[in-house]
This record gives C-alpha cells, structure tokens and sequence, in this order.
C-alpha cells in the first residue's frame, strides 16, 4: 500500500492515500512496535532480578551513584544539604500477585523506554509521506533528536530527579502528629512514582522539539517564548523548589539549571523553524 502511494505521488505531487489505506498502514505500524516492546519485555522479564536489585532500587539504594556524585559535589562546594542521607527501604507487596504484576510493570515500561526510537521511526515512517520535498528537509534528524531528549530527560529523572524527590518525601510530614511507613513502602507505590518521574522528564525534555514543531504550525512563536521568559523563570524556581529536599539554592539550581536551559534551548529552535519559513516564503515570491 505505501509502495503504491509512494509510487502514485511520484507521479501526481497531489495524491492522496485512501482512508482505509491508512488505517491499514497505521494498524501495521502499530502492531510492529507493539512486537518490539514485547520482545524487549520478555528479555528484561528474564532478568528481572538484576533489573529490580541495580536498576529499579537505585534511587534508593545507600550506593547508588547519584548520592556519591552529589556529596563529591557537597565537599567541592562546601553545602552540606547536598550530600542527602540515603532513605533506607524495605518495600512491600500487600497482594499475593503485587510482585508478579509489578514485575510485568518493569518489563513493559522497561521495554518501552528501550524501544523508544523504534516506536517512533514507526510513527515517522507513517507520517513521512504525508510529508512534501520541503517540509521533509526540515525534518532531518528528526528521529535522533527526539530520541536523544527523551533519553537526556530520562536519566535527569532517573539520577537527578528520583533521589531528590524520593527524599523530599520521605522527610515530608504534614503534621508532627502524623508519621509515614516510608521504611515499607508498596512495591506498587514505588514504581508509580518512578515511573512518572522518569517518563515525565523524558516527555518534558522534548521542549525544544514541540517548540519546533509548535512555531512550524504557528502556534508559538520567538517573540512569545521570549516574552513570557520571565513567567518561565518563576514557575521553574517554584517546581525546583518543591522538588529539592532543602531550601539551600545550590540545590534547587541542580534541578533549574537543566529546565531553564531547555526552555532557552527551545527559543533557540524556534527562532530557527521562524527563520526558515521567512526564507522559503521569499523564495516563493521571488
């Protein structure tokens, strides 16, 4: 079907592809990255052991990395708050299926993580012809870069994020009165949390892209982006603020720094998509 359409639009720049044409193509698309997600999941299945002990319980683990880095870094710049105390944790599984179900929760997100540029090589391969000459060579890349920020926004989550929001919360009582089990957490609960954080931050790292494809669409611009910066600083000092577990500065920058640069990494691309589409507008008219 894609062969004849490819086939029909070399020869008619205006034709299009039927409906049920792609819903077929799309149904085939889908179907292939569900293929891979599950291959992957059935090889981190097999080794769900190591995954849960070195991967999954590293942000709680007294080893981890990211707590030896960080007090490396308290000793360097003399801020104690840094160097966090490692929350000790013993999880639990309330539910005589907790464990199995959480490990089909490793393996499937695991998985998804792992065939994140192939699921969207697939979504690219189905909206490439769609596409015309010149909004192709605009789309170069494309697959590495969206792939390379989710994967940068990932592991901020997984070694910058998860340690400092796993801290926070478990340090965080609403009331003197009040106490929190954070020693036996649900296996459930941890992974939720987790899970959100680093998937999250993978999504929120693809800024600069949306900022792309936003200004492409003319739904955003350079100048509003640029306008709004100071609203963006604000909101990204609140968000770090909650996150670190004290109100040392040095701390919240860790978490600042990296969104406030991706918002200006995203005013930069903006500007380049708005320059682009003046240029190919003068050579239209010219």
């Amino acid at each position: 079907m894609l062969q004849r359409f490819l086939r029909n639009r070399s020869s008619n720049p205006d034709a299009e592809m039927p409906f049920v044409d792609h819903l077929e193509a799309l149904r085939w698309h889908i179907i292939r990255s569900a293929l891979a997600i599950l291959v992957l999941a059935v090889v981190v299945f097999s080794f769900h052991n190591w995954v849960f002990a070195k991967v999954i319980a590293g942000p709680v683990n007294p080893d981890f990395i990211s707590y030896r880095m960080f007090c490396k870094l308290s000793q360097i710049t003399h801020i104690k708050s840094l160097c966090m105390t490692p929350v000790r944790v013993e999880m639990q599984s309330t539910t005589f299926g907790g464990q199995f179900l959480g490990t089909f929760t490793i393996a499937f997100v695991g998985a998804f993580i792992a065939a994140f540029p192939y699921i969207f090589w697939e979504f690219w391969k189905f909206t490439k012809p769609a596409l015309k000459d010149g909004e192709l060579k605009n789309t170069r890349f494309a697959i590495f870069w969206v792939s390379f920020f989710f994967f940068l926004g990932a592991a901020f989550g997984y070694f910058v994020l998860a340690p400092f929001t796993f801290n926070f919360l478990a340090g965080f009582q609403i009331s003197s009165d009040l106490s929190i089990m954070v020693t036996h957490p649900t296996l459930h609960d941890y992974l939720s949390n987790l899970t959100d954080i680093i998937l999250g931050c993978g999504v929120a790292f693809e800024l600069p892209v949306m900022a792309y494809i936003l200004t492409r669409v003319g739904i955003i611009t350079p100048k509003f982006l640029t306008s709004k910066r100071r609203y963006a600083v604000v909101i990204l000092l609140i968000i770090a603020a909650f996150i670190t577990p004290s109100p040392d500065w040095i701390s919240q920058m860790i978490v600042f720094i990296p969104l406030m640069t991706l918002y200006e990494i995203g005013v930069a691309v903006s500007k380049r998509a708005a320059k682009n589409m003046v240029e190919k507008e003068k050579e239209e008219w010219s």
